[in-house]
């Protein structure tokens, strides 16, 4: 390259900054602007690859400069063919090549994973584009109806696990977790609307609630119906069944004959309820969707023989050959009696796996319920996803079923988002016609709890050499960000913990373990909330849909599944880190540049990193110290545009291993450079604005 090129000066992206707009349909006329340097370079060119092969090439003008930089831009009409696209820049006669990941020196040396694109066809909701999530797993969330609640021995789980309801709210969690029922339900939801609301919270994600013997749900026993222990149960005392029936034919309270019907009725109208109520506060919902494989208590299977002396039921899959229902599960030995060769999924015979390529049937009724509850009068507003690319018994039917998914939900709601769990390579069902997004795994909670903490998100793992790598954070954030499409990473699940994986807080110990091997009071031993608060930083500052697994705002601790589901400590929450949520919610959602703006990497050494959120109007700069020990630290704020003349610079947050300070500082950058002083295990978080012209 050049000596005389500044590298650290080039720069494009595919926010509305630099691609306008920047998700255009078939028919735009696109404008794209590239910035570089005070330099004047030989050419900027525009490839254009469509199809794989085809190539078209746009020269890029010159269109002005300002204190730091020169702009150049070209225009392009788009078609409804997908396009990719990198730039070709020429400098004193030496040539090179500008995409995702910035600069390389061999147009072979990439694939087109590195280079931007344009999809016409894909369309992802406005409204999720950096909305605020908030998870809810419910069992253990808020007891709002303890009347719902599960009761002692109330039906056989599998193996001889009998129900357990907790004897406290705030009961320690244990190994055999799946049979024990704290009372968390729907109600329960409601009555916490309003803190869901103070706490900035824009999108409700629940883990399942439809029908199903566990406390997770991931086992379904009826897609249409929520479970009435977590909706309404109604006690009909005179037709009241055996709760401990030897055989377990009777199941759950609900079961009955008489009260069945009225009880999934009325719990189905408290979910409608609760979407209201919802949306009244200018919150969405979306549901969960375990679509790979259902539970054995399913009535297709009906391994439990609870639908089987039922009314109005056919005969389960696994009691005969002749069930209308067979063809729903795959059997690897066909021979009657042999009832037990069905396939699980990883081999879980409570998971049985759906048969879809051998069974129509089966296709169309997921079709159904993939209608039904983003419509009229449940109103949901999208899905998430379990295992989505397990689906099936290979790739080409897995893309043919999301495709025909994707048309049937939006065909019932326009608006409704299709986000899927997904470890590894995203790209082939980020397409524009099967998955708007995914949870954010690779591009954003790994990244961050090796940079923060060292450990793998279990806890199961930790690596000294990837703790306080910025350069390695960066590289890593950049490579699996490149595999979205822009819409996509705006709208991709930033999480810090959730239902599978350890609680964050619990990772700032640095600490390898699980509830077996290291108890449940070490969870909590050795926490560093500096470290929480500088993750949650980066969750409110860096691009995507930030969302808090419940109870991380209150500081919950646990390792991985079943500890990492304790309850919302109710009367006992960390009321500092709530409203420090509260403040970082804040300014997420007061600025657009932390929803939909570019980012910019402005810093990187050992234990230190510095980036920039940026639009027109303003530019945010967050700053992370993971050391115990202050940090001053020179930060490039010229890359961004940022110099005192023209701008005024206020600090707007400060994090420290204490606490945080959200009082606002004038602050200056001389030459472009801003000196951050920040707390150990801290944060700083900047907001620089363009000084108004006087008349």
């Amino acid at each position: 390259m050049s000596d005389l090129l500044n590298k650290r000066a080039l720069f494009c992206d595919e926010s509305e900054n630099y691609r306008i707009p920047s998700d255009p349909k078939p028919g735009d006329r696109v404008t794209f602007w590239f910035r570089t340097g005070k330099e004047v370079l030989d050419s900027i060119e525009l490839i254009f690859i469509t199809k794989g092969i085809s190539k078209e090439i746009k020269r890029l003008v010159y269109k002005g400069s300002d204190e730091f930089f020169n702009y150049y831009q070209c225009q392009m009409k788009v078609g409804k063919e997908p396009i990719k696209y990198y730039f070709k820049l020429t400098s004193g006669g030496e040539t090179f090549y500008y995409h995702r990941a910035g600069i390389d020196y061999q147009v072979n040396s990439f694939d087109d994973k590195r280079l931007f694109g344009i999809n016409p066809l894909m369309y992802v909701p406005e409204w999720a584009k950096g909305a605020i999530f908030y998870q809810i797993y419910v069992d253990r969330f808020c007891n709002g109806n303890p009347s719902t609640t599960v009761l002692d021995n109330e039906y056989i789980y599998v193996d001889g696990i009998s129900t357990k309801q907790a004897k406290s709210w705030d009961q320690k969690t244990s190994l055999l977790d799946v049979g024990n029922f704290y009372g968390g339900d729907l109600q329960g939801v409601i009555n916490k609307l309003d803190y869901l609301k103070t706490l900035g919270v824009e999108v409700i994600y629940f883990n399942p609630i439809f029908v199903s013997p566990s406390n997770h749900k991931y086992d379904t026993q009826d897609y249409d119906n929520v479970d009435p222990h977590y909706g309404v149960i109604i006690e009909d005392e005179g037709n009241l069944v055996d709760l401990t029936t030897k055989d377990n034919k009777t199941a759950t309270r609900y079961i009955s004959r008489v009260t069945r019907k009225a009880n999934l009725d009325a719990s189905n109208e408290l979910f409608i309820h609760l979407v209201e109520e919802a949306h009244k506060r200018g919150m969405r919902v979306i549901i969960d969707g375990v679509f790979n494989h259902c539970g054995s208590f399913n009535k297709w299977l009906d391994k439990e023989r609870i639908y089987e002396s039922e009314e109005g039921y056919e005969v389960g899959a696994y009691h005969s050959k002749d069930s209308i229902y067979r063809n729903f599960f795959k059997f690897e030995r066909d021979e009657w009696p042999d009832n037990n060769s069905y396939v699980g999924w990883w081999g879980h015979d409570t998971l049985p796996k759906l048969n879809y390529e051998g069974s129509k049937e089966l296709c169309e009724y997921i079709f159904h319920v993939a209608r039904k509850w983003v419509s009229p009068p449940f109103n949901a507003d999208g899905w998430r996803l379990d295992v989505a690319a397990d689906l099936g018994q290979s790739s080409e039917f897995n893309h043919k079923f999301w495709k025909r998914f994707r048309k049937e939900v939006r065909s019932a709601n326009p608006e409704a988002i299709i986000l899927a769990e997904h470890y590894g390579d995203i790209r082939p069902w980020l397409k524009g016609d099967e998955w708007d997004t995914v949870m954010n795994y690779d591009a954003f909670m790994e990244p961050v709890s090796w940079f923060l903490t060292g450990m793998e998100k279990h806890s199961d793992n930790y690596i000294e050499s990837l703790r306080n790598n910025g350069k390695q954070f960066f590289d890593a954030m950049s490579y699996n960000m490149s595999a979205f499409h822009f819409s996509s990473l705006l709208t991709a699940m930033n999480e810090l913990s959730n239902h599978d994986h350890s609680r964050f807080l619990t990772r700032t110990n640095s600490q390898v373990g699980r509830l077996d091997s290291r108890g449940y009071e070490a969870a909590s031993e050795g926490i560093n909330k500096g470290i929480f608060r500088s993750a949650v930083t980066i969750q409110m500052t860096w691009p995507g849909a930030p969302t808090i697994y419940y109870g991380d705002e209150a500081s919950v601790c646990g390792w991985t599944d079943p500890d990492n589901r304790r309850t919302y400590p109710w009367g006992n929450e960390d009321l500092e880190m709530i409203e420090f949520h509260r403040y970082m919610t804040g300014i997420h959602r007061r600025h657009k540049s932390l929803k939909c703006g570019s980012l910019k990497e402005l810093y990187a050494d050992y234990g230190h990193i510095a980036y920039a959120r940026f639009n027109e109007e303003e530019v945010i700069i967050v700053v992370i110290n993971n050391l115990d020990k202050p940090a001053k630290l020179p930060i490039p704020v010229w890359e961004v545009g940022v110099s005192t003349p023209d701008y005024e610079i206020e600090r707007i947050m400060s994090t420290s291993r204490s606490g945080y300070n959200s009082g606002k500082i004038s602050c200056s950058a001389e030459n472009g450079e801003l000196l951050a002083k920040v707390y150990p295990y801290g944060s700083v978080v900047y907001l620089a604005t363009k000084k108004k012209e006087k008349r």
